[in-house]
Parts: C-alpha cells; sequence; structure tokens
C-alpha cells in the first residue's frame, strides 16, 4: 500500500482529502504546518507528498526546496492560485505536478495514481537498462545505482528528470521532436502533462548538468522543431 503524507492547513478540506485518499486505498499521515511536515518526512517514508502553497508557518515551496535537498519523493503541490508564474515556480523548485483548488477528488486520485505509476515505470526502465554506464564528456549514468555524476560529483535529479536524461542520452545526436519526448516520457498516460510542463523539466535538467544553462551545450534546441542530446556518447 502506497503511504502519502498531505500537508494542509485547512482542517476541514484536509479531512476530506484524507478520508477520499483512505478511500481510495492509501496510507495518510497529515500536517498542517511546514515544520509538522519536515518532522513527518523525517520519522515516515513515503511515496507522494501532497504540499498546500500557503501554510501558517511558511509555504509549500519551502518546505519542497527542503525536501528536494534530502530526497526525490513524488510531490504534486495544492495551490489556489491557478496563475503561470506560480505554478512554473512550484515545478521550477521540483515540484512534480499541481492541482489548482477548487478540485475534483476523482481528478486528485487520478493524478496520484498516474505520478506513482510513472515512477515505478521510470524504476523498471532504469533496471532493466542494458548498459550499466552511460558517458558523454563531463556526463556519467550510473544504470546499476541510478546515479548521476558531473566532473565526478553526484547531481540529484528526480525520477521525472532521470527519466528525461535517459532520453536524451539514449538518443545522442537525434533531433527529436516536443510530442516524441512527451510520449517516450509519459507513455501516454498522463493527459494534464502538456508541452509548457516539458519546457520547466528541460529547464530544470539544464540547471543541474550544464557549466551554463542560458548557453546549453548539452541539451539543445532548435527552433520549432525540438531538442537533442548535442553529445556523443559511450555505453559500457
Amino acid at each position: 500500500m502506497n503511504r502519502l503524507l498531505l500537508v494542509e492547513d485547512d482542517e476541514s478540506l484536509a479531512i476530506g482529502i484524507e478520508f477520499s485518499l483512505e478511500d481510495g486505498g492509501y496510507e495518510v499521515s497529515r500536517a498542517s504546518t511546514v515544520e509538522g511536515g519536515k518532522e513527518l518526512f523525517h520519522l515516515e517514508k513515503f511515496d507522494l507528498i501532497l504540499l498546500d502553497v500557503n501554510l501558517p508557518d511558511g509555504n509549500g515551496y519551502e518546505l519542497c526546496k527542503y525536501i528536494r535537498s534530502k530526497s526525490d519523493v513524488l510531490i504534486i503541490f495544492l495551490t489556489a492560485c491557478d496563475d503561470e508564474v506560480n505554478i512554473v515556480q512550484g515545478l521550477e523548485i521540483g515540484g512534480d505536478d499541481y492541482i489548482t483548488k477548487p478540485f475534483r477528488v476523482r481528478e486528485l486520485l487520478s493524478r496520484i495514481k498516474v505520478l506513482i505509476r510513472r515512477n515505478s515505470k521510470n524504476m523498471n526502465l532504469e533496471n532493466r537498462s542494458l548498459e550499466n554506464i552511460l558517458k558523454s564528456e563531463s556526463i556519467f549514468i550510473d544504470n546499476i545505482k541510478g546515479a548521476v555524476r558531473k566532473n565526478g560529483d553526484i547531481i540529484n535529479l528526480t525520477a521525472q528528470e532521470y527519466k528525461l536524461l535517459l532520453i536524451f542520452m539514449n538518443k545522442p545526436n537525434v533531433l527529436m521532436k516536443r510530442d516524441e519526448i512527451l510520449c517516450e516520457l509519459l507513455e501516454g498516460q498522463d493527459p494534464f502533462f502538456d508541452e509548457n510542463t516539458l519546457s520547466v523539466y528541460i529547464k530544470r535538467l539544464r540547471e543541474k548538468i550544464e557549466d551554463n544553462p542560458k548557453d546549453p551545450q548539452y541539451i539543445v534546441n532548435k527552433r520549432g522543431l525540438g531538442y537533442k542530446w548535442n553529445k556523443n556518447v559511450v555505453a559500457t
């Protein structure tokens, strides 16, 4: 059974979400503050965290940054702000998805199910890789350990970022259209994931692997055509 952490300060809403999640077959722990969320995060192992943006002792962005510095657990933001700036900010700091309030319980359950299933498939993709090591100049992927290094230093990637990097490095010097990348990344399962979200993931990945993200050398884009891994890759 998958374990979820819900961080939401609106008690009536939190109780309703908790009931729906448990009715959907999940184990749920609940906190109402940033500090309470941190405490539970350290006490238990979770498969996914539902994180409200506005909390009484801070905000969900701060908590997300804290969690991301220690874990690649799946994170969905619950936000009343549906403007693009807030959504992009949440994704850029490490969120895997977002859902705006008010939302339907069925939509929330669907998004949770899709993310957990996708994450499980990402892990299976890593395990069935035929090559142990992929090397492209200063970037190394160890498929056995699921580790990524740049110049010998570990790079912490989320599950989505890791899979995106694998997609690119398994097709070096091949120009891929955005819909092709989306198809491989999602395997046709997530109707809520759009091209704007893909752009955010690519931006986040560039910030972690490029020397100068504003002048990318590994992941380059051809305007109106798509993206490609612009370096040779050696598999061992």
